[in-house]
């Protein structure tokens, strides 16, 4: 697992696998963010959403954080940022039972709204951030 990151697909997505359970990548994800000085505003679980619908989903969360100083910058460049914030990471079990974990990178932030010269580098240092993060959660403790 000592792959680089691949580079952005045209949906802006990379998705990468993880050691361990979604719940333990979960795990790691949120203590790379919070020491990072990211807050967790809050992790969905589609899983469970899906059993109150009385249908079933293979293990799948949603990871919300952000840090209001970065979001911020982004949405006094191009307001519209907002759709996009908090950044988030799909944690999810793939149909072979492995660990997956997905995220839209910061360039496609930049370029789906625009963003100019100072936007766009505060999303690159956001890129920069979540795929720390990401890189912390894919391994075991």
């Amino acid at each position: 697992m000592n792959e680089p990151m691949p580079s952005e697909t045209a949906s802006g997505l990379v998705t990468l696998p993880a050691h361990g359970t979604v719940d333990a990548v979960v795990d790691r994800l949120r203590t790379a963010a919070t020491e990072a000085g990211h807050h967790v505003f809050a992790v969905i679980d589609h899983q469970a959403n899906a059993e109150k619908a009385d249908m079933t989903l293979r293990p799948t969360r949603l990871v919300l954080f952000g840090r209001p100083a970065i979001g911020t910058r982004l949405m006094q460049d191009r307001q519209t940022a907002g759709i996009d914030l908090p950044s988030k990471v799909l944690v999810w079990q793939d149909e072979h039972g492995e660990t997956q974990l997905t995220f839209s990178t910061g360039t496609w932030l930049a370029n789906r709204h625009g963003l100019k010269t100072s936007g766009r580098e505060t999303a690159a240092r956001l890129d920069a951030a979540v795929r720390e993060f990401v890189t912390r959660a894919r391994r075991p403790l």
